[in-house]
């Protein structure tokens, strides 16, 4: 097997590992409300967005974007390392006070979180999702790349909503958001 594509299949794991590890440490007894449909439809979207790139890493180029797609891949390891490192750090920094995307609400036991990579961005997690697989779509050479767009005007609008929910609840939280850009230092 390519040593690239071992490479992103170990950063895919990586990365879930230390979700279920962080989630576990978690205060579980909490609950926000019922699980909805809309809960449920987003787990099963990132269930089949971990799919589908689990298996590029695995097969051959499909539908390959360039014929000599050295650059391309370098550009997209470089990317993807660069957002498999912010999503990590972001996550074992915001610790306890992270919810799941499906969370419809802002539990109890949330805190703001302002230190560290927090202190200029709001939402470095999904930053470096999107940088992520973004840099896996290059490194694998696929056109599916295309599909990281509409991906983001999702999380855009996921970070919107959930910056409503945190204003109503976290004292301080308006005050952070007028302080810090939302996805990109000094730019958004």
């Amino acid at each position: 097997m390519d040593p690239l594509r071992v490479y992103l299949l170990a950063g895919l794991v990586a990365h879930k590992l230390i979700w279920e590890i962080w989630k576990r440490r978690g205060v579980r007894s909490e609950t926000v409300g019922a699980i909805s449909l809309k809960a449920v439809a987003a787990k099963a979207a990132k269930l089949v967005i971990l799919a589908v790139i689990v298996a590029q890493t695995l097969l051959p180029d499909i539908w390959p974007l360039a014929s000599d797609p050295g650059l391309l891949r370098a550009v997209g390891a470089v990317l993807f390392t660069g957002g498999l490192l912010l999503a990590i750090t972001a996550r074992i920094q915001l610790g306890g006070s992270w919810a799941d995307i499906e969370a419809e609400g802002v539990r109890p036991s949330q805190a703001l979180v302002s230190r560290g990579i927090y202190r200029y961005l709001r939402h470095p997690i999904y930053t470096g999702d999107l940088l992520l697989l973004l840099g896996l779509e290059l490194a694998v050479n696929s056109w599916l790349v295309v599909g990281v767009v509409p991906l983001a005007a999702v999380v855009v609008y996921q970070a919107l909503r959930e910056e409503r929910l945190l204003a109503a609840a976290l004292p301080g939280y308006e005050d952070y958001c007028r302080r810090t850009k939302r996805f990109i230092p000094l730019v958004w």
